[in-house]
């Protein structure tokens, strides 16, 4: 009696076990999930029976907030959501699976993790200044337009812009949006979020052919505001085009991946202030005329009275000439620009070229730099504290003296210079590493030449640089800018700590979704393009389908051809008859369907 009642308990206890697992098969199942800097993320696979998903985030000890459907991206393996716009602090995210009733099916819900604030500093923070359309913590400013923008409705999006009277206008399209901007009326904040891919043949706004374009009316009153462009997740790229600015002020970029521009990736072409570029990758641009160009004009370029402006965190792949800052534009006082925390990957040179500029250039990573680092020419200061630089020849250069003019073979200072034919800056240098195991480190401190040196080395932080020590060509005094009472506040880390940190934090988010790695032992000394990483690029095909609610956006993911009938899968992974719902996208003219396994 005894063994009949365990066996049917036994009975009931299987049949409730399978019931489960049955009901189950399908659960939500968190993949991944990370906090990073005033962002978290959470990938997930899809649920059975689900139409769609909300995803929620809180602070410890907060109210759950939902974050905006097109923030909710699927992938052929998975699907995702990141929560933007976050101050530092412990948060977790909570996501919810809805059936057609908006019924929630099913729910699972992160551990807290960990997010960071951006480091906010440099010349783009003075006078009170935050560039861009974020809060100094990191959440958005009050009033703010967010705008979403894909390869499938950039030119589609909508946006009302007030007129000098505040009168609003719906504009349509991201091109007539920023045109109407650029009267330099509204200054309400604006966020162009970039989600996946925009091509240059996607986007109807492209200036010359080469940029998205950011520019005020003047360079007084009318000046473009309060913009921040960013890339949603790890996954947001520029491709093909990069992004120009005239006539604007605190302006923000960030969390981008640029391929193939045509002339610079970001040009900071004339009167533009209080900027800051930081956490974008930059690989190579479309070659120019120059042989000098086989990699792209330039990743950066700032000139025309360009200043004030903080370049941080951002990761340059095998850049050719990577910053020329100034130039031969009639600058009548310094350009003000602080380079932090960058990643220069077997780049070749500029890192940056100064040319009438006050820079502050500290924590940078200099990893196997080719030709030169830092480039000081005419009227620049250059302080040059607590970088790291491996297997770098040349970390440092003042144009006109030193290893810029030595000759090794002949054991002379020549006529001509080896980087540049103009007048010299002058460098002041504290607390740098130097590491060259393979390659002989060519650098004079004032300490080894009174003249012929090239950075005048200090043994402290506020040691300043005698006023009677000039360049050799062109007389240049250091300013001792960075002493000064009105200098910003900074806390540059040991330089001993760079690389681990910008190996972790530069660039796009998780170090983007085109991840390479160089070898040090063929690319420290080669300047010549990398033909892997040109491949990678040139045949870079986006994985992600689309947001909530929306069909595919990137093009390149796109199989061309007709359903013939065969079943579909919507955004949410849901089959669907390609007889009454197809995914479907008009490009160039020709009919397009997306269809996944």
């Amino acid at each position: 009696m005894k063994k009949n009642n365990l066996t049917k308990k036994l009975s009931v206890l299987l049949i409730a076990l399978t019931l489960f697992c049955a009901n189950n098969a399908d659960a939500m199942s968190i993949m991944k999930t990370s906090g990073s800097l005033e962002c978290a993320y959470v990938e997930w696979q899809t649920v059975s029976g689900a139409t769609r998903y909300n995803v929620y985030y809180e602070q410890t000890g907060g109210e759950k907030t939902r974050i905006d459907d097109k923030l909710i991206r699927r992938y052929p393996d998975y699907m995702r959501a990141d929560a933007l716009g976050l101050k530092a602090g412990e948060y977790r995210l909570t996501v919810e699976a809805l059936d057609e009733s908006g019924k929630t099916i099913d729910s699972a819900t992160t551990d807290y993790m960990n997010v960071k604030a951006n480091v906010r500093e440099g010349f783009a923070f003075t006078d009170g200044n935050v560039p861009g359309a974020y809060k100094m913590d990191g959440t958005p400013k009050e009033g703010v337009h967010i705008l979403y923008v894909t390869n499938n409705d950039i030119n589609k999006i909508t946006c009302e812009v007030k007129d000098k009277k505040g009168k609003a206008t719906t504009y349509t399209g991201l091109g007539e949006i920023l045109t109407a901007y650029s009267k330099g009326y509204d200054k309400t904040p604006l966020i162009i979020r970039v989600v996946g891919t925009i091509t240059d043949t996607g986007y109807m706004g492209i200036k010359d052919g080469n940029y998205l374009n950011l520019a005020g009316f003047n360079n007084k009153d009318r000046s473009l505001e309060n913009v921040t462009i960013e890339g949603v997740g790890n996954d947001a790229t520029l491709y093909g085009f990069g992004i120009t600015m005239k006539r604007t002020k605190n302006m923000e970029v960030r969390n981008l991946g640029i391929m193939l521009f045509g002339d610079d990736a970001v040009s900071l072409d004339t009167d533009n202030r209080y900027i800051w570029i930081h956490n974008t990758d930059f690989f190579y641009g479309k070659p120019g005329k120059d042989a000098d160009q086989v990699k792209g004009d330039g990743s950066i370029d700032i000139k025309y009275r360009s200043t004030d402006i903080t370049i941080s965190f951002n990761h340059f792949f095998d850049n050719g000439k990577v910053m020329g800052c100034g130039g031969a534009t009639g600058e009548d006082e310094n350009l003000r620009i602080t380079y932090h925390h960058n990643w220069f990957d077997h780049t070749d040179s500029r890192c940056p070229r100064l040319h009438f500029v006050t820079a502050h250039i500290y924590n940078n990573y200099y990893d196997g730099v080719s030709v030169y680092g830092i480039g000081n020419t005419s009227r620049s200061a250059a302080f040059v504290e607590r970088n790291y630089f491996r297997e770098v020849k040349r970390p440092m250069m003042i144009s006109g003296q030193g290893t810029d003019k030595y000759d090794e073979k002949t054991g002379t200072y020549t006529l001509k210079g080896t980087f540049s034919g103009q007048e010299g800056g002058m460098t002041k240098a504290f607390d740098n590493i130097f590491v060259n195991e393979n390659t002989k480190l060519k650098l004079v401190y004032q300490t080894d030449n009174a003249t012929q040196f090239d950075a005048y080395k200090v043994e402290s932080r506020e040691e300043k640089v005698p006023e009677d020590v000039k360049s050799v060509t062109g007389e240049c005094a250091y300013s001792n800018f960075d002493t000064a009472a009105d200098m910003y506040a900074s806390q540059p880390d040991a330089a001993a700590d760079v690389p681990e940190t910008i190996c972790m934090y530069a660039g796009r988010n998780e170090g983007g979704d085109l991840k390479w790695t160089f070898s040090n032992e063929t690319d420290d000394e080669d300047h010549d393009v990398n033909a892997e990483l040109k491949s990678a690029i040139v045949n870079y095909k986006p994985q992600l389908i689309g947001y909530q609610d929306s069909p595919t956006t990137s093009v390149n993911a796109i199989t061309t051809g007709k359903t013939n009938g065969q079943r579909i899968y919507d955004i949410t992974g849901r089959k669907v008859s390609a007889g009454t719902r197809e995914l479907k996208i008009i490009d160039n003219g020709s009919t397009r369907y997306k269809i996944l396994k």
